[in-house]
């Protein structure tokens, strides 16, 4: 039991290194003495007794704004979290698990971190490539002097003003985005789960720089691949004409990730291989066997994904055909394959087959040959499911516009919507490999929308159950481009618009879903108790119901409830308390409202003797609400209950 004033979001004993002592602290306390101070020597005891081999070789990845970035991931946020109750609130939205977040994102994982600590099972971000051309629209400049920045970073006097000089300006320098990225990488990888992966799209400007710092976040042993995306075809007169970019992926625990990864294609595999069986341990007679399999086949195939084009079926088990006996990129070798109907020499492919005569010559033999209706069709080889390779590659090969297309066939009013948009069809893969159908999937550069889409889509076709966090700026769209002229004046707001559409057409083209397709609205606000004088002891008005607006209520009840551990989908029921309303979530009661009585506090221990589901561990007030006498007689009452009932029973009082 125990009664404490606390002040959330404190900048007080924030330092360049205070989250990393607060680590050393809770799993090595015995490597600090009375002090505080940390022992080297016990540390090196326990590495010793271990048998870990200290490396000789150390190098790091230096820059002007290191010091001030570290300080940045320590910092807490600005702003408070609060929902849109008219959307949330919507019959498709009210139970969604799904969520998107307007603010910049270094605010909102600041916010999301003590909840979603380790919850996380996939990250996808496509952050600025920093071309050189565009200044950056996030903006993470501070307010300090350089006397503050200096004693808060363990910097001299002379590069804290340096410091602040370059912040200040609009630099695309690598510096400058190392500064940007390296909190949001850091407190990213706090979000993931033990087994859980990061994705970041980049190109050559920065992924060296890239690869540096993600070594030093995640660790260098839990790099997991630089995939290489050619999706592009540059037919501009250059040196080297550059027609990809890369997928850096990293592993919060690379030894936790299972041996291989296999999509859902791979799923879909076992269960063709298992039909087959049936059908042909059922059906003799090849027609009969077709038949049924085509029944089948019609029935599921909007389950099938990649393997929508195994239709056939012969004694030798369900196969497709493929193009793929002719020989890419060089003369292959040229021959006459004759059609068994015609008699005639089958057309051969343009640069000729890709295997020996002796070789297909065996395929026929061995019936792996398929003919069209007749010899002006190109023959193909045919291909068994059992047959299928199910790999992620180093180097993924599709077009890039594939984005822009698929949000002009969503957007049909607008020429152009959004500046490279990634293709649906490249989160899909992502999450399909390195997840099992089910998980948190982030990403806190939403752009347009295309991972909050891609999980739409993976759970009506694949009957997965991904969850999305989808975090967005409320970046003005320019004035002079079709998005603006078509009334949306944010990116956040074509995000929004992006997911509601999908959603549709999802549900569209699955009727019979009837899963989550809905989403849950949230955002930051300023926090109105900075530098805010009418809120005090001082000040009568601070009885005045009109003190706190309604975004500002709930924008606290928000707040305090994913700081102290509720997800942002979790219940938070309204509970009546005689005449006063308080609100109760997952084992903390919140006392935000002014006028809090004597009758509301033996209500409250009416309720813990009879109600059954009300038994609350924390009471949480707003100080600023309740006057000192209203705290003491809380206290009062709540202890002696807790103390009567052997209760563990903490009252906190936050302002």
């Amino acid at each position: 039991m125990s009664f404490n004033e606390e002040t959330l979001y404190s900048n007080n004993n924030e330092t360049v290194n205070s989250k990393q002592i607060a680590l050393l602290k809770k799993h090595f306390p015995q490597c600090f003495d009375k002090t505080g101070d940390f022992i080297q020597e016990k540390m090196l005891d326990i590495v010793n007794t271990n048998d870990i081999e200290l490396s000789k070789e150390t190098y790091s990845l230096n820059w002007l704004g290191k010091s001030y970035a570290r300080l940045l991931t320590n910092l807490p946020p600005e702003t408070l979290l609060t929902q849109d109750k008219t959307h949330n609130q919507l019959e498709e939205n009210k139970n969604s698990k799904n969520l998107l977040i307007k603010g910049d994102n270094l605010e909102v994982l600041k916010h999301l971190v003590n909840a979603y600590s380790e919850k996380v099972k996939m990250i996808y971000i496509d952050p600025p490539y920093n071309t050189g051309k565009d200044d950056f629209t996030y903006q993470d400049s501070k307010s300090f002097t350089k006397e503050q920045l200096s004693e808060l970073a363990a910097i001299d006097i002379d590069e804290a003003e340096r410091i602040l000089e370059f912040t200040a300006s609009s630099s695309n320098s690598h510096s400058a985005w190392l500064t940007f990225i390296y909190p949001r990488l850091y407190i990213a990888r706090e979000l993931l789960k033990e087994d859980g992966v990061i994705f970041i799209s980049i190109d050559g400007n920065e992924l060296n720089q890239l690869k540096l710092i993600s070594d030093e976040i995640f660790g260098e042993s839990n790099c997991i691949a630089t995939v290489v995306w050619k999706n592009v075809t540059d037919n501009n007169p250059t040196n080297i004409a550059i027609e990809h970019e890369y997928v850096v992926a990293f592993a919060k625990d690379k030894s936790k990730l299972e041996s291989q990864w296999k999509s859902q294609a791979s799923v879909i595999k076992d269960k063709l291989i298992n039909i087959e069986n049936k059908l042909i341990l059922e059906f003799t007679n090849p027609k009969e066997l077709q038949s049924a399999y085509t029944k089948w086949f019609k029935e599921n195939k909007f389950q099938l994904g990649q393997l929508d084009r195994y239709k056939f079926i012969d004694e030798g088990g369900v196969y497709t055909g493929s193009q793929s006996v002719h020989n890419p990129g060089k003369d292959g070798y040229f021959y006459d394959v004759i059609h068994p109907v015609t008699g005639n020499a089958c057309k051969p492919p343009l640069m000729g087959y890709r295997f020996k005569e002796e070789t297909m010559n065996q395929l026929i033999e061995d019936d792996k040959i398929l003919y069209g209706k007749d010899d002006e069709k190109i023959i193909e080889l045919k291909l068994y499911a059992e047959e299928y390779e199910d790999k992620f590659s180093s180097l993924f090969e599709f077009d890039g516009r594939l984005g822009a297309n698929e949000l002009r066939k969503l957007f049909p009013e607008m020429k152009k919507v959004f500046t490279n948009p990634k293709p649906t069809f490249l989160l899909e893969k992502l999450i399909s490999y390195c997840c099992n159908g089910d998980g948190i999937i982030l990403d806190f550069f939403a752009g347009s929308g295309t991972t909050a889409q891609s999980c739409l889509t993976l759970n009506c076709q694949e009957s997965t159950s991904y969850e999305f966090i989808s975090v967005q700026l409320p970046e003005l769209t320019d004035k002079k481009k079709d998005a603006y002229k078509a009334g949306y004046e944010s990116i956040f707001e074509i995000t929004k618009e992006r997911i509601i559409r999908s959603a549709n057409k999802a549900k569209s083209e699955n009727p019979d879903y009837q899963s989550d397709l809905g989403f849950k609205i949230f955002g930051t606000i300023d926090d109105f108790r900075r530098d805010n004088t009418a809120l005090t002891l001082d000040n009568l008005s601070f009885f005045d119901d009109e003190v706190l607006t309604d975004e500002q209520y709930q924008s606290l009840l928000t707040t305090w409830a994913l700081y102290d551990g509720s997800l942002l989908t979790d219940e938070v029921l309204d509970i009546e308390l005689a005449d006063y309303k308080a609100h109760y979530c997952n084992g903390r009661l919140y006392l935000i409202a002014p006028h809090f009585t004597t009758n509301a506090l033996k209500d409250i221990l009416l309720k813990l003797d009879n109600v059954a589901d009300f038994s609350p561990h924390k009471v949480v007030l707003y100080g600023s609400n309740f006057d000192s006498a209203k705290q003491r007689e809380l206290n009062e009452a709540i202890t002696s209950y807790a103390n009567k009932k052997s209760l563990e029973l903490d009252i906190v009082v936050r302002n």
